[in-house]
């Protein structure tokens, strides 16, 4: 029943009180009730001062003990409407994530508007969350502009990473006060596996199998000429010589050159292939490390995991697109 009551009392108080909410998509606008403001141990220290020094002027009747409580008093309430303003009203939109291996820092973009005529200084961000690193980034945002930047966290497993919930706070100008607000962007970034180390790594699943296209890994002292350079060909085989010769305004093509005999490689990364005792991180980590390889490599490569079945090819896209299988993959091990 305690806990129950504790729980509600939670909830009631990141809801209604501190306006905390789901992920929110598009631009969104720190209102008046989405900012708060209170004094800070500084500022708590000053009211005291405040305090004593209008005992003191009435204690003993000085009217220049009076003038300079009213002022510093003055100077507070300044200061409290400066530091609101300066977080309120902010237009806050999230940008990309850019896609890491699991243990690399997922970078999230940020981009604050400020549509006001006055400048915004000294705000600081940083994620808030359970076991995250009470790290933040200060920023100033000049009148009618927008500023950029980019928060990271640490990743730790494969799949979608979310951005955790963002507190922005200021102390501008005199620190006797801060203000702070809350805002959940709708961004995540994609964590692929982390690459199996490459020291304790099998070599590329290579199956040696004879072709009738010529174009294989051995035979390449046979030279037979040139053709147009095909997605998938070694780019050490390109015909630099050739290539010079053309007029790139009208023959904008690579060449490479062809060998006759020899056999090909076939390469492919399936999962169904690996040891059926092996974890499935640690398979999935195997077929990451031999992705990278094959690229690295300018090996073309057919990939098979589950119902994410590609053709054997090469390139950002292709890579891509079987790291994306991989770090959204849900199936048996």
């Amino acid at each position: 029943m305690l806990t129950s009551l504790r729980q509600r009392f939670r909830n009631w108080l990141d809801q209604s009180l501190f306006q905390l909410r789901d992920a929110e998509a598009g631009e969104v606008l720190l209102t008046q009730r989405r900012v708060f403001i209170v004094p800070s141990r500084p500022g708590l220290a000053f009211a005291v001062v405040l305090v004593l020094l209008f005992l003191c002027s009435v204690n003993y009747n000085l009217s220049l003990g009076f003038g300079l409580t009213f002022l510093l008093a003055a100077c507070a309430v300044i200061d409290m409407h400066l530091t609101f303003r300066n977080l309120a009203y902010l237009y806050l939109t999230p940008g990309k994530a850019a896609a890491v291996f699991a243990g690399e820092d997922a970078l999230f973009e940020l981009h604050l508007t400020n549509r006001r005529k006055h400048a915004r200084y000294a705000i600081m961000l940083g994620f808030i969350g359970r076991g995250l690193p009470a790290i933040e980034r200060a920023m100033d945002i000049s009148a009618h502009s927008t500023s950029h930047l980019t928060l990271a966290l640490t990743t730790t497993r494969r799949g979608w990473q979310p951005a955790p919930r963002i507190r922005l706070r200021t102390r501008f100008p005199l620190g006797l006060l801060r203000a702070w607000s809350y805002w959940q962007p709708d961004s995540r970034a994609l964590v692929y596996p982390q690459p199996e180390a490459s020291a304790s790594a099998p070599p590329l699943p290579l199956a040696p199998i004879e072709k009738s296209d010529g174009n294989g890994v051995a035979g390449h002292q046979d030279f037979a000429g040139v053709r147009t350079y095909q997605s998938g060909d070694s780019l050490k085989h390109l015909a630099w010589r050739q290539i010079a010769r053309l007029d790139t305004d009208l023959d904008a093509k690579l060449i490479t050159k062809q060998f006759e005999g020899g056999a090909v490689s076939d390469l492919a990364i399936d999962f169904a292939s690996l040891p059926y005792d092996m974890a499935l991180e640690d398979k999935l980590s195997r077929m990451t490390r031999w992705i990278l390889e094959a690229e690295a490599r300018q090996l073309p490569y057919a990939f098979r995991l589950g119902d994410s079945v590609y053709a054997a090819a090469l390139g950002p896209a292709h890579q891509r697109a079987c790291l994306r299988a991989l770090a959204l993959y849900q199936g048996a091990p």
